[in-house]
């Protein structure tokens, strides 16, 4: 029987191994019982009640934004001034190029697709000259087929702790056809250098752009406060919420956006074709709801859409900026800091200014901003604040916060991340409960390969964050790390740590680990940190990159300036470069 178990077991976790989504749910279904079924539905009448409730959510916000523009700030950024023509057709592509694409594509098949997208996979050196043809003439066209229009929707709950029937714990997830994606792939590959070589992209942009991700947004934001505080000033952080951003994009302002960079001839005209025209449909089993017209938006399974939304978005950081604020965004994530020493009435004052600015131009650009849901930390003394504990922006007052969620991550008006630690580590916990009752039954490898996809996975994640604070906010993720290896190697409570992480080759927790999406090895920080080559310390000690600052009260250190202890010599660039790819 326990031969049997494993050899389940390990066939599970190996049909999983890429993807950890899939791993966790492997994990969870080995290790709990499977839910009872929930009652059943008519599939038909699930299917039109969902594709009304998704279209009538796009009319009624486009109805709102329409009855809020008016002449106010904004109102003139949807226009965009037409550039010089610099790309008026596409460049045609080799068998060879499609080989490539077609490894790059997610074998995800859509129902629409008439087989198989690792079929095609498999064969595509036999389909690599019939595939370039295809590719090809649609390129020199300036079309984009109208049977891969179609979009299949398929609703997803939220959370599972949330009301199953009520429709509005629901997202959209689409599903487009394999070939359309291969056609897109094209597209993205032949534009984005261009749109990073000419700076047609927000550089605080981190969302969907290479080495860029949420882990390098939260570094640059999260040393951006602390090194205010450095300075002993007070700061506020807005997180603007923006309601279904990617499905209100307005088509002729983003094609007017294109032309503003440079498209024309045959590549705008191939743009006006993949965006309008399209239809969609919700599928939930065998049944499908009745197609309705896409007027506006991008299909957020499309490989185009992120392209698209970052050259749609851009104008929004300029104006951001030019009215003194600092702003990082991930895709529709926007997150504006001010920080100051005093008047924090004129702060306040030009805080609602810009507020006031970023809602005229998102509602001239059709877009709705969300004042419910938008949130205000505030890191300082807030005995001036207006009534002690909120804030009037807008129009709308909206309460300060002790903590907020940014971006998967937890931050206090303290910059403690006493809170992130505390959710880390019962996340972690319960992870490793899971894999512990699995441990009988998995092999050493598969063992491996679980503990690091659900328990270090997460102490991992955002640990550069955790440099610098002291051990005992730290001192659980280590204690959890340490479980974790124990659990690895079978090695009792009573032994010596140390040896075991170092077989492991495991770094402590306090160690940072830079994310490797936003710095490429043997490089340092990419610009969108916006600091000098030549990192210096603020600390008394001198200009080492790891001299931790000194600071008192209420002041916390800056991030990438902090490190262990202050060194007489800082290392040299060629020095922080190779520490840096070691890591």
């Amino acid at each position: 029987m326990t031969t049997a178990k494993r050899a389940f077991f390990t066939a599970s976790i190996a049909s999983a191994e890429n993807s950890s989504r899939r791993l966790f749910q492997a994990v969870c279904n080995l290790s709990e019982p499977s839910a009872p079924p929930g009652p059943g539905r008519d599939p038909k009448i699930s299917c039109n009640a969902f594709a009304k409730f998704f279209a009538d959510k796009v009319t009624q916000i486009q109805k709102e934004v329409d009855s809020t523009v008016g002449a106010g700030p904004g109102r003139e950024s949807a226009r965009v001034l037409s550039g010089p023509v610099t790309r008026d057709q596409f460049q045609s592509v080799t068998s060879e190029d499609v080989d490539r694409l077609l490894g790059q594509v997610k074998p995800t098949t859509c129902l629409l697709d008439p087989c198989p997208s690792w079929l095609i996979k498999a064969s595509r050196e036999g389909l690599g000259d019939g595939l370039r043809g295809v590719v090809n003439a649609f390129l020199c066209e300036g079309a984009f087929p109208d049977p891969l229009k179609e979009v299949v929707i398929k609703p997803l709950l939220k959370k599972t702790s949330l009301d199953p029937a009520n429709l509005a714990n629901y997202h959209p997830v689409s599903n487009l056809p394999f070939l359309g994606k291969v056609i897109e792939r094209v597209i993205v590959e032949q534009l984005q250098a261009g749109l990073e070589d000419a700076d047609h992209l927000d550089p605080f942009q981190s969302g969907f752009r290479p080495h860029h991700g949420t882990e390098t947004a939260l570094v640059a934001l999260d040393d951006d406060l602390r090194r205010a505080r450095d300075k002993g000033e007070s700061c506020f952080l807005v997180l603007l919420d923006l309601s279904a951003a990617f499905d209100t994009i307005n088509h002729n302002i983003l094609l007017d956006r294109l032309e503003g960079l440079g498209a024309g001839g045959t590549v705008i005209q191939w743009f006006c074709s993949f965006l309008l025209g399209r239809v969609q449909k919700v599928v939930l089993g065998d049944e499908c709801s009745d197609p309705w017209a896409l007027t506006c938006g991008v299909p957020q399974g499309s490989i185009l859409y992120p392209m698209l939304f970052n050259i749609y978005m851009k104008p929004l950081g300029e104006i951001i900026r030019g009215l003194g604020l600092g702003v990082h965004k991930y895709a529709d994530d926007t997150q504006l800091s001010l920080s100051f020493k005093s008047e924090p009435v004129k702060v306040v004052k030009v805080l609602c200014e810009c507020l006031e600015a970023v809602g005229g131009w998102m509602a001239a650009n059709r877009l709705r901003l969300n004042p419910d849901k938008t949130e205000v930390l505030f890191l300082g003394d807030r005995g001036w604040a207006c009534g002690g504990d909120s804030l009037v922006l807008n129009g709308v007052t909206v309460p300060l916060k002790d903590q907020v969620c940014s971006l998967g991550v937890i931050l206090d008006s303290q910059l403690s991340m006493e809170a992130q630690v505390n959710f880390v580590s019962r996340a972690a916990v319960y992870q490793l409960h899971l894999v512990r009752r699995l441990r009988p039954y998995l092999p050493a490898d598969c063992l491996v390969r679980v503990v690091h996809a659900l328990v270090i996975s997460r102490l991992d994640y955002y640990n550069v964050l955790y440099v610098g604070l002291p051990l005992k906010v730290t001192w659980k993720l280590q204690l959890i790390q340490n479980a974790a290896a124990r659990l690895v190697t079978g090695s009792g409570r009573r032994d010596h740590i140390t040896p075991v992480l170092r077989d492991l080759h495991w770094l402590p927790v306090y160690f940072p680990k830079w994310p490797q999406s936003g710095i490429p090895e043997g490089a340092s920080p990419p610009p969108s940190f916006s600091l000098d080559t030549e990192i210096q310390c603020r600390g008394p000690s001198g200009g080492s990159l790891i001299a931790r600052s000194k600071v008192t009260g209420n002041q916390t250190e800056g991030l990438l300036g902090s490190g262990a202890h202050p060194v007489e010599h800082p290392p040299t660039r060629c020095e922080r470069n190779k520490q840096l790819s070691y890591l």
